[in-house]
């Protein structure tokens, strides 16, 4: 058997080679540099037939939309570990269907993924969270809900496997659990989430208050008066989960959301950088 010394030898060079052009570009430049390299990569055909099978928007693409969200998947895909939860084995057919409708929040020339974003954990079903909170007169009780989903601050995004399913097998329904927790991704990419992630230029930021600003109390008034809204009583709960369900109809109900708020719908259409109503 002949040693292995000289190839670990080239290993550990090449690994100071690689600390070192990091340490020399600075990390934001060698993230770049990392995925672009991720985005050259051959995409599977296998991949391909996945998506037309499971997900039924992917096929409405144009094709430069196609490639652009491929390119995308190979970077997420790359970099995100996925984590089975609860007995769950994480399958190839998973991490595709889920890096696919994450990799749609991020078309836009200039998109830089998610920054943040440290892994996914699947689970076999919804799961039950359990927290503490204060109710209406202050006092501190106990709470157990069922998600279909959670995004938290440090970088983590919990889904459950069938409402990712779902959430693709259906793309017009308004409802995507895997576009609702990325968005909450985005929106926490410098702190908490508040319904306004980062734009890119101070400047954009009156705009987009007040596009929002304007869509959120109106909702929050119709479902207050009983009326029935294109978002929802739970999107009029809070500013963050506002964003996160209007980005959900912005991808899955465009028309619809441009027609009930059309400032708010210019503002995510120049922010995620698409305007799926041509699709």
């Amino acid at each position: 058997m002949a040693s292995s010394a000289p190839w670990i030898a080239v290993g550990v060079l090449l690994l100071a080679l690689c600390t070192a052009l990091g340490l020399f570009l600075g990390p934001a430049a060698w993230r770049r540099l990392r995925q672009a390299r991720w985005r050259q990569q051959p995409f599977p055909a296998v991949w391909r037939r996945l998506l037309r099978r499971r997900w039924p928007l992917y096929a409405r693409l144009p094709p430069s939309l196609q490639a652009r969200l491929r390119r995308q998947m190979l970077v997420l895909l790359a970099e995100t570990p996925f984590v089975g939860c609860d007995g769950l084995a994480v399958t190839t057919e998973m991490r595709v269907l889920v890096a696919a409708q994450a990799a749609l929040l991020r078309l836009r020339d200039d998109a830089a993924g998610f920054p943040n974003l440290r892994e996914v954990l699947l689970y076999p079903a919804p799961f039950v969270v359990e927290r503490t909170r204060p109710d209406e007169a202050g006092l501190w009780r106990d709470e157990r809900r069922v998600h279909a989903g959670e995004s938290w601050q440090r970088g983590q995004v919990i889904l459950s496997w069938p409402d990712v399913l779902a959430g693709a097998a259906d793309p017009a329904d308004g409802e995507n659990v895997v576009i609702h927790e990325f968005a909450h991704q985005l929106d926490q990419q410098r702190g908490a989430a508040t319904g306004a992630p980062f734009l890119g230029h101070p400047n954009r930021y009156p705009a987009w208050a007040a596009a929002f600003g304007e869509a959120f109390a109106q909702t929050r008034q119709q479902e207050a008066a009983g009326q029935r809204t294109l978002i929802g009583a739970y999107g009029a709960s809070a500013p963050a989960e506002f964003f996160a369900v209007a980005s959900e109809r912005f991808f899955e109900c465009p028309a619809a959301l441009a027609v009930a708020h059309p400032a708010l719908y210019r503002e995510l259409s120049d922010y995620y950088g698409v305007d799926p109503r041509a699709w």
